[in-house]
């Protein structure tokens, strides 16, 4: 079963050393324009308008009773292949505090995941100093996409800079799709390139001896680590710490359900937590253990004993219809196995109602109540692509004044139909263990909403526990909040988790 979830894409939607194919860029200090090199009637020319040059605005914000004045930049990098000839273009938003150049204020690079979305969820809803409302329940395709303060900005402790892959947001390829597939929407090419792109923004403005830092969200957190290991061992660029934000880590725990426990195990807690949720309780570490504890001991064991043993059967029913709350008789069909789409459905089937699977407890009208293959959206993301998209369209375009021409891919399905197959069965693991592994120092924040099915938590739970760390073994965190895949929605929740990045960047 493919979970490869981006903070958008379907309901249920993905070592390195640089290769001859795609590993060969050159850093461009000047605007982006239409490549001399290629020649009237090139093949594989794709004939669009330049990108404007780089425009800046200064804007303020507010955060923790402070004003910060910044400047806010939009523009792009190219990405050119092995003879130097430039076949896309990335699109990039950075905000750096004014005042005089402090050469110890650190700079982050942040990525969203898809494969197919762009960094505007992290930016409008996450860390940038801006935000617009999107993934709670009760909002709205049609809410205002109006951007205020955003209490939850990091840049107070850093500066930042947004990272939209080709295909997201504004960023273009400029070879053809069979070329474009092989450069861009494949997993290994896709961490050498956006490495590449931090290398070169970090070239252009001077920044090379900053502390550098990397986040990401879902697939976005699954390319952190990799990205991190990749300009650590081959382009000489420590990175000093990682925030991997709902990441999606280890595919191949989806692997053989049939066979395998470790789909129903790193499903239950967060199952569990909705109820719990549902039920008024607050979710905790301590709330948690027991399902926890349970799921990864008496669980696992009667999982593996099968319909062969009717008292294993009859104890994991009784145990997740407790810790699930849906119905026993439909927990009996499922043999206590219970899929996250049938789930969905189930838990609101007798109100008409779907459930999202970054958060099972946002809902929405089922649009095909009587449907028996249960045809649906998905809640949360049937109403966040309107009003990311505006309001960033706006930013660029209106606030900033970089005015390009073309659609904005806020959540791109051609990239996730295009991308490489056989991702289900690759990891970030591997690379995270080896970047903490070769840097001491690093300091690595993994953190989920408990409700979230896309990306659950408990995986990045059992990662955890079977990593050797060496040094202070707290330098490697897990912190898990109320909410879903999209946690920060939620103002506490978001609160929270900012706190726990000032202690990544030693602000507290």
């Amino acid at each position: 079963m493919r979970r490869l979830m981006i903070v958008a894409a379907a309901a249920v939607a993905l070592s390195f050393g640089l290769s001859g194919a795609t590993g060969a860029w050159a850093a461009d200090d000047a605007p982006a324009k239409s490549d001399a090199k290629d020649k009237p009637g090139d093949k594989d020319k794709i004939d669009l308008p330049p990108f404007p040059a780089d425009a800046s605005v200064k804007q303020v914000t507010h955060v923790a009773g402070k004003t910060l004045n910044y400047t806010a930049t939009v523009g792009s990098l190219p990405v050119r292949d092995e003879k130097g000839k430039k076949i896309a273009e990335v699109v990039f938003t950075a905000y750096v505090l004014d005042g005089p150049r402090d050469p110890d204020r650190p700079v982050t690079f942040a990525f969203n995941g898809g494969p197919g979305a762009a960094s505007v969820y992290l930016n409008l809803g996450a860390i940038g100093p801006k935000r617009v409302q999107f993934g709670a329940q009760g909002d709205s395709p049609s809410d205002s996409a109006k951007l205020v303060d955003n209490p939850g900005t990091w840049l107070d402790v850093t500066d930042m800079v947004f990272i939209d892959p080709v295909g997201t947001g504004f960023s273009r390829s400029l070879v053809d799709k069979d070329e474009t597939k092989k450069r861009f929407y494949s997993i290994k090419p896709d961490i050498e390139y956006l490495s590449r792109t931090v290398y070169d923004w970090l070239l252009r403005n001077g920044r090379m001896a900053s502390p550098k830092y990397i986040t990401g969200e879902s697939y976005g957190g699954y390319r952190v680590p990799r990205i991190t290991y990749f300009l650590q061992t081959q382009l000489g660029v420590g990175i000093k710490g990682m925030v991997m934000v709902s990441p999606y880590l280890e595919p191949p725990m989806d692997q053989a359900p049939n066979f395998s426990p470790m789909t129903w195990v790193t499903t239950l807690p967060s199952m569990t937590a909705a109820n719990y949720e549902r039920q008024g309780k607050t979710l905790s570490p301590e709330q948690m253990r027991e399902v926890e504890d349970y799921a990864r001991g008496e669980f696992v064991t009667d999982l593996m004993k099968g319909r062969r043993d009717p008292a294993a059967v009859s104890r994991l029913v009784g145990k997740v219809t407790g810790y699930t709350g849906l119905p026993a008789d439909f927990v009996k069909r499922s043999g206590g196995r219970i899929e996250i789409g049938a789930f969905l459905r189930e838990l609101y089937r007798d109100t008409g109602k779907i459930g999202s699977v970054y958060d099972s407890n946002v809902t929405q009208d089922d649009p095909f109540p009587w449907s028996a293959t249960g045809q649906r959206g998905d809640p949360i993301l049937d109403a966040i692509i309107a009003p990311t998209t505006s309001a960033m369209v706006d930013f660029d375009t209106r606030v900033v004044g970089w005015k390009a021409e073309g659609r904005f891919n806020a959540l791109s399905y051609d990239v996730g139909e295009n991308w490489e197959k056989g991702v289900e069965l690759t990891e970030a693991t591997t690379d995270l263990r080896q970047a903490i592994a070769a840097d001491p120092k690093m300091k690595v924040l993994i953190v989920h909403g408990y409700d979230d099915l896309s990306c659950p938590y408990f995986v990045s739970r059992l990662v955890i526990d079977q990593m050797p760390i060496t040094g202070d073994p707290g330098r490697v965190k897990l912190s898990i909040y109320p909410g879903g895949h999209m946690f920060y929605s939620r103002p506490a929740s978001q609160a929270s988790f900012r706190s726990d990045v000032l202690q990544v960047f030693g602000a507290r």
